[in-house]
């Protein structure tokens, strides 16, 4: 199996960001991202596999911006990916708007719950991801901190029991 493998600076992006949903339990981070003639198949429509990259985006900025405060340096690694295909997008779609919720927190890992609709707000993806904390000196996932523990939890995630 190939994990991705991400570090995240525990500086605060120099990007176009993000919005929280406050009023839910559990906050939504979300982000638009332009659409691209490289991501269109033959098809006429966006590649299934560059959905994973629009996810992929939404999701280091969200966990930028939960780490902001974290000092040093946070590996991590995705370990599970569901992918469930609602409907086709286009170029002409976009941009999409991505939505990214940290919800449930492990030991070492973290689950996503995550969405990517169409300008128009049609409902194209839905996603859930599981990213572990990873050590790149001993290639193995570790507990996260309690200063990451907490990072995740003011943002809604809960503790698995």
């Amino acid at each position: 199996m190939q994990q991705r493998s991400q570090t995240v600076s525990a500086k605060p992006a120099e990007q176009e960001f993000l919005e929280a949903d406050d009023a839910a339990a559990h906050h939504t981070f979300t982000m638009q991202v332009a659409t691209r003639w490289s991501d269109m198949d033959a098809y006429g429509h966006i590649n299934n596999a560059v959905y994973l990259t629009y996810l992929e985006e939404a999701r280091d900025r969200a966990l930028s911006a939960i780490f902001a405060s974290v000092p040093g340096e946070i590996g991590y690694v995705i370990v599970r990916v569901e992918l469930d295909y609602r409907h086709e997008l286009t170029r002409e779609d976009g941009p999409v708007t991505v939505a990214t919720t940290f919800t449930t927190l492990g030991r070492s890992s973290i689950r996503t719950r995550e969405s990517l609709h169409g300008a128009d707000g049609t409902l194209a993806i839905e996603a859930v991801a599981v990213l572990a904390k990873f050590d790149r000196e001993t290639r193995k996932s570790e507990p996260w901190n309690a200063a990451e523990r907490a990072a995740f939890m003011r943002v809604g995630a809960t503790p698995r029991a």
